[in-house]
Parts: C-alpha cells; structure tokens; sequence
C-alpha cells in the first residue's frame, strides 16, 4: 500500500485458472486499484477478487448471470450491497467483488483496436472496478461520467485515451 495515509486500503486475491495468462505484477494493480479507488472517492479497506481465465469459462458465466451465451472480455460482480455499506461501521472491510478477465478476447480485442495488451488490460481492470463501486454507463450521463473517470485514471498512469484509439480506427 502507498505510504499515503489517505490511501484507502485494499488486499487484492488474484486466482489464475488459464496457464496462459502471465499474471500482472500484484504491486502494479495494487497501485491502479488505489488510484481508481481515490478518483472514486472511496475510503474504505476492501478486497477485491481477480479471476484471470479464458474465453470458455468467461462464456459460462457470461450466460449464465446475463443471459448472453458469448465470451466478453471482463465481468464485474459487486460484492456487497449498497443499503449495507451505509449502515456498516466506517472501519468494516468491504468485499468489493469480483472481476473477471478473459484472455483470448482481450488479447484479440487489443489486436484490432491497436492497443498493447496491457494497456488494454488495464483499462478492462480500471473499468471493472468502477462497476463494483457503482458506477455504470446505462444512460448517456452516466456513461460519460464513468468514461472520463476512465481517461483520467489511464492518463495519471500514461496510457493514452482508449476511446480515442477506437474512434480514430
């Protein structure tokens, strides 16, 4: 954790059920974690779980929690439950939740969209623990809110907007 008192606290479990994957460095998504964990204005310890897996395991989830019988890159699910988290003591540690990366369709989408793949991966991290923290991009305000939370985090790390790289394909 940084030395930055006014850091919140996180443990990261990462669980790797894909042999091909070569794991990010537990330090580095500890740092990312804490930068979008700030953006977000949390201040809370919490945990988040990393599940880093393949296109065949992320397809059975994918279907059988959103109905969608495809692989998708990464899926986020919260944790805990918001009406909860205001009755909680303040030092309580908080379950964030899960997120779930799926290899071959980020590595793929990295291809096509020119990206390198950790950049994309990071992204995909940054997105995901936003979703736990409530954020979504079901209208378009809260789509733009979520997106620019997004550049900024990527921007404090020097990885380059990834909206504009889709754009300007």
């Amino acid at each position: 954790m940084d030395s930055d008192s006014r850091s919140p606290a996180v443990v990261i479990e990462r669980t790797c059920q894909d042999d091909q994957w070569q794991l990010p460095d537990e330090h580095v998504i500890e740092q990312i974690a804490q930068k979008v964990l700030s953006a977000a204005k949390w201040d809370r310890l919490c945990t988040i779980s990393m599940l880093f897996t393949n296109d065949v395991s992320i397809q059975a989830l994918n279907k059988l929690y959103r109905a969608k019988d495809k692989a998708t890159n990464v899926l986020s699910f919260p944790g805990y439950d918001a009406d909860l988290l205001r009755i909680l003591p303040h030092s309580q540690h908080v379950p964030l939740g899960d997120i779930i990366f799926a290899r071959e369709t980020i590595c793929a989408e990295a291809i096509i969209q020119h990206k390198t793949f950790d950049h994309h991966l990071t992204h995909l991290f940054v997105h995901g623990l936003l979703h736990l923290l409530g954020f979504d991009h079901e209208d378009d305000a809260d789509a733009a809110l979520m997106e620019h939370l997004e550049i900024n985090i990527l921007a404090s790390l020097s990885i380059p907007n990834p909206y504009e790289v889709i754009e300007s394909l």
